[in-house]
């Protein structure tokens, strides 16, 4: 399941199909049972609102859950250059070989986490996260030895920032694994189906196109959703244009 909804395009044939399914076997029930005689047409009616109407409403609240999920992805990336950029500043707190080291490494350390919104492929991921996790260490030793050699406010100050940097990738990873619940996921398509099976039972004769209108129109507004929601997946996705302009600003120096 979790490996559909990062593939947004076939969750979306796999949506039509289900889901036209469900209305051609509503309308076969129809025609080969009893239709809703026109004493119950009212009845049937109301449950087919409030059907539809309660499927609205989920798919609006999934479709908020996956926007404030993008936007906190986006909020991470902005608050990770800004940490990246500041300690880059103070790394001339450091003694002057060590000022240079972690310069160096962190320039390394961006492109990495540049690399960790673009690449897809989870060999290439693998390898942007064990070199991540490289350059961390030998930030941190860095750092570290020289406050141990000389401990004054201002060293404390670019240790400081370095653990920042370290925590805005911790938060950063922990905002692209905060993904929409799967029992919000198979809330609303057991909803869609249960929608679509009342639209072909009460139907008054077999209209192919307007079976096939709802599964349609649902199928594009979960496609949506799961593109937002998938971080790698679709084409929606958080552009690094912080960390590359940060990389760009510190490349010219």
């Amino acid at each position: 399941m979790i490996a559909v909804l990062d593939h947004p395009y076939l969750l979306f044939v796999v949506t039509v199909v289900v889901q036209w399914g469900a209305a051609y076997a509503g309308d076969a029930v129809r025609r080969h049972g009893t239709a809703p005689g026109e004493d119950k047409r009212a009845d049937f009616d109301l449950v087919r609102a409030a059907t539809l109407t309660l499927l609205g409403l989920i798919i609006g609240f999934t479709f908020q859950m996956a926007i404030s999920r993008y936007d906190q992805r986006k909020t991470y990336e902005r608050e990770e250059a800004n940490a990246i950029g500041t300690e880059y500043l103070r790394a001339d707190l450091l003694p002057a070989e060590d000022a240079n080291k972690v310069r160096a490494l962190l320039s390394k350390y961006l492109q990495q986490r540049v690399l960790f919104y673009t690449v897809d492929d989870a060999a290439s991921l693998a390898r942007v996260d064990s070199e991540t996790t490289n350059l961390e260490n030998a930030l941190w030793q860095t750092a570290s030895r020289a406050a141990n050699a000389n401990p004054t406010p201002p060293i404390a100050l670019a240790v400081s920032g370095l653990n920042d940097v370290l925590n805005a990738r911790g938060y950063t990873q922990a905002a692209w694994w905060n993904r929409i619940p799967l029992a919000a996921w198979g809330l609303m398509g057991l909803i869609a189906v249960a929608a679509n099976l009342i639209l072909g039972y009460g139907d008054r004769q077999t209209d192919s196109i307007l079976l096939l209108v709802l599964p349609v129109v649902i199928s594009i507004a979960i496609f949506l959703i799961a593109d937002i929601d998938s971080p790698r997946g679709g084409v929606i996705r958080v552009v690094p244009q912080n960390l590359i302009a940060l990389s760009q600003s510190l490349g010219g120096r």
